[in-house]
């Protein structure tokens, strides 16, 4: 049975860590299998969103396999040995993390560079390397996303926050019941899925270019990504179909 399974359901994919017994931890199978699901997300076409999520109810991913590292005695990581959406996979579509459970570690980081966060109200967040003598260097998108200071917290503690506290810093979009997750994360990825293709795509790619740029650099960006939206069929479809009162055909072009 593979660790990591990608089912197409509509437009939506959805890419499952499925390693229960160790709780989903990240050895060399899983992370193989979450780099080929974001692989292949990206070349489908019939693929709007992805939603990244795994198996069970106790944890999302514990995260890197301890044992694993012990066994290779791993120094320093390479640059793609976890699967990092934005430098090491390039996927220019929405990714949703529906969180069942615990997210440490390398757990942490694959719903951090996630594009939308669902948890489970009894998941919990953690960055754990410094209970291990292990490095985050992963983590410099972190104060981007919440506090600098409570990224700091999060960073030389290795305490664990809440669902609830993850929500209220941004760093979770919505917290729903562990029975509602699957639900949650399929209204969410439907609805995105329901929009104008490029127009998605561009929002997703003018929230990272404006955390790059300063004000002015970012609305100059700005303008440059969605040119080629304005100028599209789609473009002219949205209007028509408000006039027609017709859903749109959108055709991504």
């Amino acid at each position: 049975m593979s660790e990591v399974s990608y089912e197409l359901r509509g437009k939506v994919a959805w890419l499952t860590i499925d390693r229960p017994e160790a709780r989903n931890a990240l050895n060399k199978a899983v992370r193989d299998g979450v780099r080929e699901g974001f692989e292949r997300f990206a070349a489908d076409p019939d693929a709007a969103v992805l939603v990244l999520t795994a198996a069970g109810d106790e944890a999302f991913s514990a995260g890197g396999d301890l044992k694993e590292m012990a066994d290779t005695q791993l120094k320093i990581p390479p640059k793609d040995f976890i699967p990092y959406l934005g430098r090491n996979v390039t996927v220019d579509k929405p990714v949703i993390a529906a969180v069942n459970g615990i997210a440490y570690g390398g757990g942490f980081l694959l719903s951090q560079m996630c594009d939308l966060c669902i948890a489970a109200d009894h998941a919990k967040f953690a960055i754990t390397e410094p209970k291990w003598g292990r490095g985050a260097p992963w983590a410099a998108p972190l104060p981007w996303l919440i506090p600098p200071r409570v990224a700091m917290e999060i960073l030389v503690t290795a305490e664990p926050i809440s669902a609830q506290r993850g929500y209220e810093l941004g760093l979770v979009n919505r917290v729903v019941p562990g029975a509602e997750l699957h639900a949650a994360a399929t209204t969410m990825a439907e609805r995105i899925a329901d929009m104008a293709p490029l127009s998605v795509r561009a929002g997703k790619a003018l929230v990272y270019a404006a955390a790059e740029r300063g004000w002015s650099d970012a609305l100059e960006e700005g303008d440059r990504i969605y040119e080629a939206v304005y100028l599209s069929e789609d473009a002219q479809e949205g209007p028509l179909a408000f006039k027609e009162k017709r859903k749109p055909n959108w055709k991504g072009r």
